[in-house]
């Protein structure tokens, strides 16, 4: 995986943060790590209207190929939430 843009961190590390990077099938990967590995994240089905959270994942789900949640690599505490999107043929 190349790295494309800023990253506050790179995978394997055990640091949390984030990182983007593009596969060779030109596919780009998204992935965000911290060390909450109790709060596993779920689709909310119906946020509340007035309430400030609850519409990331739908976004991710909606926008993404494919999305999903792992263990942290490396076994460090926590986890990562990664999102994947394949560009449409030029």
């Amino acid at each position: 995986m190349r790295q494309r843009g800023p990253a506050r961190t790179r995978p394997g590390l055990g640091l949390p943060g984030a990182y983007g990077g593009l596969t060779v099938d030109r596919t780009v990967r998204i992935e965000v790590t911290d060390t909450r590995g109790e709060n596993v994240p779920l689709l909310s089905a119906d946020p509340s209207p007035d309430g400030e959270s609850g519409r990331g994942l739908l976004l991710v789900a909606a926008l993404a190929d494919r999305w999903g949640c792992s263990p942290r690599a490396g076994g460090g505490p926590g986890k990562t939430v990664w999102a994947e999107c394949t560009p449409y043929p030029a």
